[in-house]
């Protein structure tokens, strides 16, 4: 699948410890825009009906086996004809010796090729998850990102309502900080959502009054956490009078990003409410809802069946 997004080939390179064997000229700039991956042993058999140079390829035992049973001549020709495309790069696994046709015809055709020692299943499965994360859709939300008992809750509200200030409370209850202001959140799955921080403020944090902090040096690294996912939404806005605030919880609300919808609770905020505490009971109380257990549903059930044993 195509993306809008790309990442740079040496970047997959580099985190996935591959060796380089055969550089391109366009090793340093060549970008990847798929996070499909192919193993090319259909085309190294002459099937190119259905082919995308784009993605990396990687060959393994059952590529290598094939080729091993053809003549020199007959691999030099399958080669030939799989180079002639302009690949994004080929990976070997189990760190085999490359066949001397191939590296002949990626040093005449000028393609990168790479080796791991990895087995091909487990490079497929790791490179294909750092290309999803790298090649994500995205967007990001003016919040604040905090993981709370292993919840990810993404804090809105507008500017002034409090949110930094709460996360800092909850820093200091033993919680971590992942972003505050600028929250970039990426779709790494058919339904999950990762936040972090943008780089440039990574970990910094504004406060009213003081100025702006960092985090990671006052309260230590275990404060901080690069990443995380997002499981509830947390909406905080001003109380106002006479409006019906849901005092039970029989009423869900989510909220949709990227396509994805999220739990979402809205806290009216007022002097006086600790919000720390109410963040934490919403976090541990939406961790409940999703091992299967509802506390207003249980009790509304209590209710009725109370009343239907009285008629």
């Amino acid at each position: 699948m195509r993306s809008k997004y790309t990442v740079l080939l040496k970047t997959i390179a580099e985190e996935h410890g591959l060796k380089v064997l055969h550089a391109a000229k366009d090793y340093e700039t060549k970008k990847i825009v798929t996070y499909d991956v192919n193993r090319p042993a259909m085309q190294l058999a002459g099937f190119y009906n259905y082919f995308d140079p784009a993605r990396i390829q990687i060959i393994g035992r059952v590529e290598s086996t094939y080729l091993d049973t053809l003549s020199d001549e007959d691999r030099l020709a399958a080669f030939e004809r799989f180079m002639q495309y302009d690949i994004a790069a080929l990976v070997i696994c189990h760190g085999m010796q490359p066949f001397p046709e191939c590296m002949e015809m990626a040093e005449k055709y000028d393609r990168t090729v790479l080796i791991t020692p990895e087995d091909t299943s487990e490079f497929q499965a790791g490179v294909i998850s750092s290309l999803r994360s790298h090649l994500a859709p995205r967007t990001t939300v003016h919040g604040v990102l905090v993981e709370i008992y292993g919840e990810g809750v993404l804090l809105t509200g507008d500017s002034g309502i409090g949110k930094s200030e709460t996360a800092l409370e909850l820093i200091k209850r033993g919680h971590r900080l992942i972003a505050d202001d600028a929250v970039e959140i990426k779709k790494v799955g058919r339904d999950i959502l990762v936040g972090d921080a943008p780089e440039m403020i990574r970990y910094y944090m504004e406060l009213r009054g003081i100025g702006v902090v960092n985090v990671r040096r006052i309260y230590g690294i275990g404060a901080v956490k690069p990443e995380s996912g997002i499981d509830l939404v947390v909406h905080l806005e001003p109380w106002e009078e006479g409006k019906a605030y849901d005092r039970l919880g029989l009423t869900s609300e989510s909220e949709t990003i990227l396509g994805v919808e999220i739990p979402r609770v809205t806290i009216p905020v007022r002097p006086g409410r600790n919000l720390a505490v109410i963040l934490e009971l919403a976090a541990m109380n939406n961790r409940q809802k999703k091992l299967g257990y509802n506390a207003a549903e249980a009790l509304a059930a209590s209710h009725d069946a109370a009343i239907d044993g009285l008629l």
